[in-house]
């Protein structure tokens, strides 16, 4: 899964260069209208209710791959989201920065009164 370049950076300096990088306390994951890219610049789906939810990983297997350990469900929209084609995962509830990202299987318009949601096992996480 392609890597936000916020974690790239810390990633090479903690491993290589002996700089402390300090894990975040809890991820997040947004939902896009577009690309977020490594650069952080894609569209985050905002307003009608839309708030990132917090999302915790099974254990690493020995190939280094983990994935969402519960059902992750987002609030109920209250407004049309758009069509939502991407998710990332964040280290903030706003703000803060990319971690990792990825396009959906199948994009997703979300409607008023939609409930979107990722099942157990539906975010893969991998390290190649």
């Amino acid at each position: 899964m392609p890597k936000g370049n916020y974690l790239r950076q810390k990633l090479i300096d903690h491993s290589l260069r002996n700089t402390a990088y300090t894990s975040p306390a809890a991820v997040y994951v947004a939902l896009y209208t577009s690309d977020p890219t490594n650069a952080d610049v894609g569209t985050e789906v905002s307003g009608g209710a839309y708030a990132r939810v917090a999302v915790t990983f099974t254990a690493p297997t020995t190939s280094g791959a983990t994935e969402n350990s519960g059902t992750i469900t987002f609030p109920t929209a209250t407004a049309n989201w758009g069509t939502v084609t991407h998710f990332a995962i964040r280290d903030a509830a706003s703000g803060g920065n990319l971690l990792y990202y990825n396009a959906l299987t199948n994009p997703r318009s979300v409607l008023n009164g939609d409930t979107p949601k990722f099942t157990a096992g539906d975010l893969d996480v991998s390290e190649s």
